[in-house]
């Protein structure tokens, strides 16, 4: 095991895609530099991730431009090298993918020590291949992340992490100052694959049934730059649902989700970006499901919709959701709005009751 808590250089993390794995170093990152507060870390990844850090002390952001600068093997020599000039005393690889598979012996010929991350992959081949009655889940991709920084000699108690909201830029306290006293949603009904996105029209009608239900929800809704037109399709009522698609940067966007009352979003990056601020989420499952390790940080299981395995008992079918399952092409029929919109006005109700203040009001400063 390579220890290095008593050393004054740094500790290099890599994790360099996707969005919602990305979003998931949060809490583990979080917790490690709170426990260990003269620890410096480096965070390597995409450029565009980088506002999800921002705000986390002790972390500096170190961009790759994997796309560009670095890509091709000559640019993974040049992102060695690169890396190599932060003198990191050891490196968590949090990918493990064949970029990092490259560049951990480079590092560990250098004297830099290397762990990286055991992603269960035997496991999650074993629970998309018995009945879910069988299954048992496994442990959490934040745990897994957790883990890797044990092994470097800082152990990670995540029970111990403290989701906080970001201060607000002026832009955004302005933007939020007529939602006073509004309970604000958040709808994020986009996902990369087919059997993770719940379909469109479905989401319009929940959306419909919350603002018919209670007059105080206003709805905003989530995606990336490029996805105006197609969140515009299923917008209801223009007046208490906005689409703040492209509307403001990334950071921006991220301090209005840390003032929401509840996130509704599929297994996607939205929910995570979410729940890292301490945001409820309720997540709604197709054909993977959080068993893989995949849910949220803080979100019990009253929080997952999940389809009726009785139907498909075959469950989760895809780990990570990017092939459709032969015979499962249906499964969203078994998931209502009415039910979706139920489970939300239930869990705001459960906010409300435990006392839980997330008004746009307050700042976080």
């Amino acid at each position: 095991m390579a220890k290095t808590g008593d050393s004054p250089s740094p500790l290099m993390v890599w994790r360099f895609s996707s969005l919602g794995d990305v979003a998931m170093t949060y809490p583990a990152l979080k917790t490690l530099t709170e426990t260990y507060p003269d620890l410096r870390v480096q965070m390597v990844s995409r450029p565009h991730v980088a506002p999800i850090f921002k705000d986390l002390k002790n972390v500096e952001f170190i961009p790759a431009d994997l796309d560009g600068t670095y890509r091709g093997t000559k640019g993974l020599f040049r992102l060695f090298k690169d890396l190599k000039r932060h003198r990191p005393a050891a490196v968590a690889d949090l990918h493990d993918v064949l970029r990092t598979k490259a560049l951990r012996p480079l590092f560990r010929a250098s004297g830099i020590p290397v762990e990286v991350i055991d992603k269960g992959r035997k496991e999650k081949r074993r629970l998309v291949r018995r009945p879910l009655a069988e299954a048992r889940p496994l442990k959490s991709t934040h745990q897994r992340y957790a883990d890797v920084f044990a092994r470097l000699g800082y152990p990670v108690d995540l029970s111990k992490f403290k989701p906080e909201k970001p201060p607000l830029d002026p832009s955004v306290e302005l933007f939020l100052a007529p939602f006073r006293g509004a309970t604000l949603v958040g709808i994020a009904p986009l996902a990369k694959h087919p059997g993770k996105q719940y379909p469109l029209g479905g989401t319009k009608e929940v959306i419909r049934r919350l603002l018919e239900a209670d007059p105080s929800i206003v709805v905003f809704l989530f995606g990336a730059p490029g996805e105006e037109k197609l969140l515009d399709t299923i917008n209801p009522d223009p007046e208490r649902v906005f689409n703040l698609a492209g509307l403001f940067p990334f950071d921006r966007e991220l301090q209005v989700m840390s003032r929401l009352d509840l996130m509704l979003a599929g297994d996607s990056a939205n929910g995570h970006l979410a729940a890292n601020y301490g945001v409820p989420v309720v997540t709604v499952w197709g054909i993977t499901h959080p068993y893989a390790g995949f849910a949220p940080i803080g979100q019990t299981p009253d929080r997952w919709i999940l389809p009726d395995t009785k139907k498909f008992p075959g469950l989760p079918c895809s780990v990570y959701g990017n092939k459709m399952c032969r015979g499962y092409e249906k499964i969203w029929d078994d998931i209502l709005p009415e039910h979706i919109a139920d489970k939300v006005l239930e869990q705001l109700e459960a906010v409300k009751n435990a006392g839980e203040d997330r008004s746009p009001s307050d700042q976080g400063d």
